[in-house]
C-alpha cells in the first residue's frame, strides 16, 4: 500500500487569505450561487444563465464577470454567443459544502 501524499498546510500568508476573502464575498450571493450550480452541470451562455435566474442580461454578465476575475469561470466564444464554464475544480467541493448545509 503506498503512503498517502502529505495534506497541504493551510495558508498563513496574510495576502493569500486575503484574497480567500474576496473569492468568498463574490460567492456570497444568490444569484451568483445559482450559477455557479448551473455552469457545474455544464456551459451556458448569459442569456441561458439570466433566464435561470430571473435576472436581465446585464445582471448576469456583471455577476459573471466578477466571478471570472476571482478565475472561477471560463469563457468560450461560438460565433456571437459566449459560453461559460466552471475552471475552478474546487468550485464543487465549496458547494457541496453550502448545498450540505442550507439545501
Amino acid at each position: 500500500m503506498l503512503p498517502k501524499p502529505p495534506k497541504p498546510s493551510p495558508p498563513t500568508d496574510l495576502a493569500a487569505l486575503e484574497k480567500a476573502a474576496e473569492c468568498l464575498r463574490v460567492l456570497a450571493h444568490p444569484h451568483r450561487l445559482r450559477i455557479v450550480q448551473l455552469l457545474l452541470r455544464g456551459r451556458h451562455s448569459v442569456g441561458e444563465l439570466a433566464a435561470a435566474c430571473g435576472i436581465p442580461s446585464h445582471m448576469a454578465s456583471e455577476h459573471l464577470r466578477l466571478m471570472q476575475r476571482c478565475g472561477f469561470f471560463g469563457c468560450e466564444k461560438d460565433g456571437r454567443v459566449a459560453y461559460y464554464h466552471v475552471t475552478e475544480p474546487h468550485l464543487k467541493d465549496l458547494l457541496a459544502c453550502v448545498e450540505a448545509r442550507f439545501g
